[in-house]
């Protein structure tokens, strides 16, 4: 089982993976609020595009010409697939707090994510029980990018209500 970790800033536009010591990859937003992004993992370029209101996230090669796969996010539901290569993969969200999430191929659970969520940081682990190849790198950067995607939601509903409220 490979392991890989991942940090982020709360408001930072910028997540990094690392596999022991050396960083892997990042996931650089353009701005908070922006809709694409640059990830780069095992030295490997891809690009992000998000909606904000509907939630939808899609990954593309290098040139942002070739769409690779798209996961819409659903707040009510624990389940999101996305199709890569024709095969189909599971992304589950574990918990309400959002700290254990893992794509699944197949009904096996292949890579896991944690969080350790701070006053001032997010971070986490990536546990992989395959072998790293194309469709792994996109289910690690998606995995993360929904689940960040997943709790700005959260905290955009949270705040709505709260204004509601008030």
């Amino acid at each position: 089982m490979s392991k890989l970790r991942w940090t982020k800033n709360i408001t930072g536009s910028r997540l990094d993976i690392w596999k022991d010591d050396e960083l892997a990859g990042t996931i650089r937003w353009e701005g908070l609020l922006n809709k694409s992004a640059r990830a780069i993992l095992f030295g490997k370029l891809f690009i992000l595009r998000r909606e904000l209101i509907f939630s939808k996230v899609e990954i593309y090669d290098s040139d942002g010409q070739s769409l690779l796969g798209t996961v819409t996010i659903n707040p009510f539901t624990t389940r999101q697939d996305i199709v890569i290569n024709g095969k189909r993969f599971e992304l589950e969200i574990h918990n309400l707090w959002q700290s254990r999430w893992s794509w699944k191929f197949n009904g096996a659970e292949i890579i896991s994510f944690s969080a350790n969520p701070a006053i001032t940081k997010d971070s986490g682990s990536i546990d992989m029980c395959t072998t790293c190849n194309n469709e792994v790198d996109i289910l690690i950067l998606l995995g993360l990018v929904v689940r960040n995607q997943f709790i700005t939601f959260l905290l955009i509903l949270i705040l709505i209500i709260l204004l509601i409220i008030l």
